[in-house]
């Protein structure tokens, strides 16, 4: 018999009363487990992504190791764009590397489209099959579409983002067409997730943080207006994040966005005095992990008791679980959020 389905986290995002602070972490599904680095040691991490018993095993598994509110599909930002004709590997301590980056305006018209039957069925018979099989709700995923630019201008990782930002201002009509594509493909993706089974979705814009704040009204807010518009017929949550992107979190309330993810420089006491009204996730330092558990709790409490202020709140990292966390000390905060935030003197 299925266990009973805990919706605790969907109810966070609708700013719905629960009976404690949901939590989940970003990269849960990864390279701290010994299972995954075992898979990963016989797989590329496309073959385990696009292998729907590999995933679903991915995905699920810090959910039941853990006991977290909610799974993340075990995939990649790049997933969708090797589809468009860009050549796209990942390697473990490098990440996406591109061999046919982007440098002219030919380059953008001649990506291709997302064809989520043809390009992406190994991915949504996961989805599916995890829809059946979580006693959770399941969030998919995309990119941003100014992070998946950079990546496919730079060729691969980027401190500065010169050529990126060089495209965008010397050539403002080919970024446009460039956001245009990306964002329909980010819309075919997420949608194609949604309709697999997935309950919310999340887009990742890890380096949007970059960009100035007119920079991003300018450049990209019209992008993601578009692309969270369009999310919000769905009728599913949708999660904004990104890092460094505290300079942005007046934007990002003006976007049709359920959730704001933050990273851990900004605190969460400091953006609702901002007048930010959208539900908040986040954001203890990850690197916390590797302290002790006395200082670890410490720092959860302080990061509960701002977000507990206020409805509308869940519990992650300000970014995402890294080789060396144990999978002890995870499960044992865990518990802890979830006991803490049950205590009734706490709320009130």
């Amino acid at each position: 018999m299925n266990k009973p389905f805990n919706d605790v986290f969907l109810k966070a995002c609708r700013k719905e009363e629960t009976p404690y602070v949901p939590v989940w972490y970003m990269r849960q599904a990864g390279r701290y487990q010994p299972e995954y680095r075992k898979l990963r040691r016989e797989h590329s991490f496309f073959e385990m992504s696009e292998n729907p018993e590999i995933c679903v095993e991915i995905t699920r598994l810090p959910v039941e190791q853990l006991g977290v509110d909610a799974a993340i599909l075990f995939a990649d930002i790049m997933t969708p764009v090797k589809h468009l004709g860009i050549d796209v590997a990942i390697f473990p301590g490098i990440g996406p590397m591109i061999t046919n980056p982007i440098r002219t305006e030919a380059d953008i018209h001649r990506l291709g489209e997302l064809d989520p039957v043809a390009h992406i069925p190994t991915v949504l018979e996961a989805v599916r099959i995890l829809n059946q099989q979580l006693s959770v709700p399941l969030i998919g995923f995309a990119g941003g579409p100014f992070t998946l630019a950079s990546y496919m201008i730079e060729g691969q990782s980027s401190k500065n983002h010169h050529k990126t930002k060089g495209l965008m201002y010397a050539h403002p009509k080919a970024w446009q067409v460039l956001m245009e594509k990306l964002a329909d493909m980010t819309l075919t993706y997420l949608k194609a997730q949604i309709r697999a089974g997935a309950h919310a979705v999340k887009v990742f814009d890890s380096w949007v943080g970059s960009l100035s704040d007119v920079d991003f009204r300018t450049y990209v807010a019209p992008t993601m207006r578009v692309i969270f518009d369009e999310l919000q017929k769905m009728g599913v949550p949708t999660i904004y994040f990104g890092i460094g992107a505290g300079h942005l979190l007046a934007e990002w309330n003006k976007l049709p966005v359920s959730v704001i993810g933050l990273d851990w420089r900004t605190s969460i006491r400091s953006v609702r005095a901002q007048g930010i009204n959208k539900v908040l996730q986040g954001n203890m330092d990850p690197s916390l992990l590797l302290g002790p558990w006395e200082l670890i709790e410490e720092r959860a409490k302080q990061v509960l008791d701002q977000g507990m202020e206020r409805a509308g709140y869940i519990f992650n990292l300000g970014h995402g679980i890294f080789p060396e966390v144990q999978v002890d000390v995870l499960k044992k905060l865990t518990h802890f959020v979830h006991q803490y935030t049950t205590i009734p003197e706490v709320w009130g």
